[in-house]
Order: structure tokens, then C-alpha cells, then sequence
């Protein structure tokens, strides 16, 4: 047996494929959607809801460990990588003594293999491996990536190979690691190694990083925004930090659905990097988002979501987290785009939700204005959300994703402004929190007024409406939307006090500028296109 070989036991007979140095003796490939929930089932590693969705639990993690992710730091990612608290490099020393010793604990287990690709693309899509110690999270890779035709299935060889075991940690002591949890990515061995943690998002999001790391060098913009498309073939994008809206706003009945997460622009147009959505059900209503309800049914996966005693699913639920999630295939989703992929955009939406209530509801960008919000991705925390935040909190993640940007903001917004340029895109800046007052005194902006101008952006009328300039922020306020009072489009007439309007406005843009100092020299035409507090 060659040493560079993988064994996979399936259906009865043995076969070898190459996988870098690492020997499985019991593994089972690419299963059935039926075997894997027998085996889940049996395994006792969930439940059937009532919906006929499985359900489970991840354990002490509920939510993604952002201080646990690391990548190697060697001769391909040093000079490359935006290294800091985001990206946090490793030895090369400390992979190896943490690989050998995962090789050892997975080598005997009875594990678990996915074979698919990320990117709906064929000209730009990322053969991967998904090797895990439980059923339920190749269930999970199977669902949210793009599976193979039983003829690819046969000549795959994967680039990249995930290998997840959720009962291994590492030794802080001796591996350099902050905790005995990890997520490591290593570009130069194409491997990425997760342990001690059970939230399936780790695989998913350890997957964007990579296509955000090597996709720019084919000249290709990754994107963490959702994606969808009229029926004159005009396309949408919708970036957006959690509780903006992304999700809410790009399932539009009137349109289809390219994708709801990570996508990539190429000179082709949009492509959606992966075969599924994985989306948050706290509070889930089905009149609110009939879409994600239909879609938790038989070949769906729940965690962390409560069950009664009849195992119906309680999305009002969050004792176990907040951050309750549902997987399902892209083709649960009436109407989506299968395969996922589409023009070239003509609006890109940057949703915010400003809870001190001071931002415009809506703004056109310029090019450059755009480069600057999309490098800021501003929104804000509430007041109670988190344990110890009392007040609304700003909150900025560069590119809308920083966690998941190995590379400089300033390499990806310059493909963004290179993007709109070639191709005349429209972007708006549109706030879908507060008016009339921060958090606790104004109220949420309605969402048939979101919804209206939304709309009013995507079919052009929003271009047609005269402008006013906001001093404070630098930005272009339509003064008319169909749907939409006057007096809502400019937030400075929502407020009793416009003098208490003006400093708390000045607050929030110093708060920009004091952040986009991080990003060091930037061009002056992008500086300028800022708030000026």
C-alpha cells in the first residue's frame, strides 16, 4: 500500500485514493442521503423532527471560534496575508506536531468522506474532501457544498481536504494553538485541520476563506453577500453583517435565488460558491420567510434547535443559542438558480442597521464612496444582545466578512471599485435600522419602506430621483421613493432635536474614521469619499 493513500471501505469492497500521507481504515464515502441518516439516527448523533428534518446539538460550541482560527504562516501566505487578531499565522513546526498526532487519533475511527467542489462555476470551481469523525456533519458537507455527477464522482481528486475530528485537541502547551480547539488552514499543503469543536459552520466558512484567498489571484472578486436575479436577468447583490437583513431582502418571490452567502465575480459574471443555504431560524415565522420553512423537511439539518415533546421544532427557542441554524440544498428553495450562477450585477445593496438611528435610509455611492463603506462594513450591536453590552455598540468587519479575508481590505475593495467600473453598476448604501432616534428611543425603519426602496433600486426609479447631500456622512440622500414618505428619506427630519441629530451623527462618522485608520495609506479619492465628523 502506498504510503500517500487513502483507504475507503464502501459498499462492501475496498478502494485507494491519494490524500497527502494520511491512512483510513474504516471510512465510508460519499453516502446516500438515506444511509446517512440511518447512520445518524443509529449512532445516536441526532433526531427526525417532525418536519422530517434531522436534528442535533454541537455541544459546547454553538457558534463559529473565531480566536481559535489560524494559517500557517510559510513561504506562500507570509508576505500575502493580512496577519493580525483576524488572521492569526502558526508555524509550520506547530501544524506538523498537530497533524501527526491527528493522523494517529482519526487513522483507526470509523470516519466519514465528502467529495464535491465549491464554486457552481466549472471554469473556477475547487475540487475538496471532506473527511469527518461524525455522520452528521458529511451529511452537513453534502448539503451545503456542490455534489458531484456519479461521473465526476469517479475521476475526483481534490485539491483541498478538510479533516475534522470533534473529539481531538491540541496541546496549547506545546502547539502553539490559544486553546485546545482549532481551525488551522494550511495553503501550501492544501489541508485544513478542525478539532474539538462540533459547529458545522467551521466547515463552511473554512472553505470561504480559501476561494477569498485564491480566487484574486485568478483575478476573481470573492464576495460574503447573498445573490439573486430578476426576470429580465438583471442581477442583485446584498451584503450585509448579521442582522441587517441580507437574508430577508435577497428572498424576493418576484426574483430567484442565486445564492444567500459567498459568491465570486468573475469576468463571466456571479457564480454561487456553494450547493446550499445555511440559515438562521430563531424566531423563524413562517408568514415572515416562507421560503427557509419549507425548506426544513426531509434532507435538511437543524442544529441547536429546541424540539417539544412531539419533536416539532420551537424556533422561539434560544436556550440553547441564538445563533440556531438549518441546512438545506439550493434546490429546496423554489424557483432558485440551479446551476448557480448569473450575469454580471447591475445594483450592489450594502446594508446596515444603524441602531443610533442617525444613518440615511438610503444612499447612492460613488465608486469610490463605495470602496470605502465596503472596506468599513459598518453596522451595530443592540443593547442586550451580547452579555455586557448596555448601549447600541458600532460594529465594522472589513469587506463585510473580515473574519474570512485572509488578504489586505484594500486588495479586495480594489476589485470592487475595478468591478463597477468595467461593468456601471449601481450600489446604494441602505439603512434598515433605526429612525427618529437611536435604539430605545426612535423605532426600526418599516420594512415595507425598506422593501419599497430596495425595489425602487433594483428597477432604476431610484435613479431618477433628485439628491441631497448629508454634510456629516458625505452622502447623497434620494429625496422621493415610491412608497416611501418624503420626510423618512432624510433622517435629520425624524429627529425631535436636529441639534442632538448632528452630534450623535458626528459621533458615528468619527467612529468611521477612527477605524479606517487601521487600513493605513489609502488613496485620497477614497479617503475623501468618507464621513467628515
Amino acid at each position: 500500500m502506498n504510503s500517500s493513500s487513502l483507504k475507503i471501505i464502501t459498499s462492501g469492497f475496498l478502494i485507494q485514493l491519494p490524500v497527502l500521507d494520511l491512512k483510513l481504515a474504516n471510512a465510508h464515502r460519499n453516502l446516500s442521503l438515506p444511509k446517512l441518516v440511518e447512520m445518524i439516527l443509529e449512532r445516536g448523533e441526532g433526531v427526525l423532527s417532525s418536519t422530517g428534518a434531522l436534528s442535533v446539538k454541537t455541544g459546547k460550541f454553538t457558534g463559529r471560534s473565531p480566536d481559535d482560527k489560524y494559517i500557517v504562516d510559510d513561504h506562500v501566505t507570509h508576505d500575502a496575508v493580512d496577519w493580525g487578531k483576524v488572521n492569526r499565522p502558526i508555524s509550520e513546526e506547530n501544524f506538523e506536531r498537530i497533524y501527526a498526532r491527528m493522523k494517529k487519533h482519526v487513522e483507526e475511527k470509523e470516519m466519514f468522506v465528502f467529495d464535491g467542489f465549491v464554486g457552481a462555476d466549472p471554469e473556477n470551481r475547487l475540487p475538496i474532501r471532506v473527511i469527518n469523525n461524525r455522520a452528521w456533519h458529511s451529511f452537513f458537507a453534502r448539503q451545503i457544498f456542490i455534489r458531484p455527477t456519479p461521473e465526476e464522482i469517479e475521476r475526483h481528486r481534490p485539491e483541498f481536504t478538510l479533516i475534522g475530528a470533534d473529539d481531538f485537541a491540541a496541546d496549547p502547551a506545546s502547539e502553539g494553538t490559544r486553546t485546545e480547539t482549532f481551525i488551522i488552514i494550511n495553503f501550501s499543503k492544501k489541508i485544513v485541520l478542525i478539532g474539538l469543536t462540533s459547529y458545522a459552520g467551521e466547515i463552511k466558512k473554512a472553505m470561504f476563506s480559501i476561494m477569498n484567498f485564491l480566487l484574486p489571484r485568478k483575478s476573481i472578486f470573492p464576495m460574503h453577500c447573498s445573490a439573486n436575479v430578476g426576470k429580465g436577468g438583471d442581477v442583485a447583490l446584498f451584503f450585509g453583517l448579521s442582522g441587517t437583513g441580507k437574508t430577508t431582502l435577497s428572498a424576493d418571490p418576484s426574483r430567484q435565488l442565486v445564492g444567500d452567502d459567498e459568491h465570486g465575480w468573475s469576468d463571466n459574471g456571479v457564480f454561487n460558491f456553494e450547493g446550499g443555504c445555511y440559515a438562521k431560524c430563531i424566531n423563524l415565522k413562517k408568514d415572515h420567510e416562507p421560503q427557509i420553512w419549507n425548506a426544513i423537511r426531509f434532507g435538511s439539518l437543524m442544529e441547536n434547535v429546541a424540539l417539544n415533546g412531539t419533536r416539532e421544532p420551537d424556533f422561539a427557542d434560544g436556550s440553547l443559542t441564538e445563533n440556531t441554524r438549518v441546512v438545506y440544498p439550493l434546490d429546496f428553495i423554489d424557483g432558485a438558480v440551479i446551476p448557480s450562477v448569473a450575469g454580471h450585477p447591475k445594483v450592489i445593496i450594502f446594508l446596515t442597521a444603524d441602531a443610533f438611528g442617525v444613518m440615511p435610509p438610503i444612499a447612492k455611492l460613488t465608486k469610490e464612496c463605495a470602496m470605502y463603506h465596503f472596506m468599513s462594513g459598518y453596522t451595530s450591536k443592540l443593547a442586550g444582545t451580547e452579555r455586557g453590552i448596555t448601549e447600541p455598540k458600532e460594529t465594522f468587519s472589513q469587506c463585510f466578512g473580515g473574519p474570512f479575508m485572509p488578504l489586505h481590505a484594500q486588495e479586495y475593495a480594489r476589485m470592487l471599485g475595478k468591478k463597477i467600473a468595467e461593468h456601471g453598476t449601481r450600489v446604494y448604501l441602505i439603512n434598515t435600522g433605526w429612525t427618529g432616534g437611536p435604539y430605545g428611543i426612535g423605532k426600526r425603519m418599516n420594512l415595507s419602506y425598506t422593501r419599497a426602496m430596495v425595489t425602487a433600486a433594483l428597477t432604476g426609479e431610484m435613479e431618477n430621483s433628485p439628491v441631497r447631500h448629508h454634510d456629516i456622512f458625505n452622502l447623497d440622500m434620494p429625496t422621493s421613493c415610491p412608497g416611501v414618505p418624503y420626510e423618512v428619506l432624510d433622517p435629520r427630519n425624524t429627529w425631535h432635536d436636529r441639534d442632538e441629530y448632528n452630534s450623535a451623527a458626528r459621533r458615528l462618522a468619527a467612529l468611521f474614521a477612527k477605524n479606517f485608520d487601521k487600513f493605513g495609506s489609502i488613496s485620497k479619492e477614497i479617503m475623501n469619499a468618507g464621513p467628515r465628523p
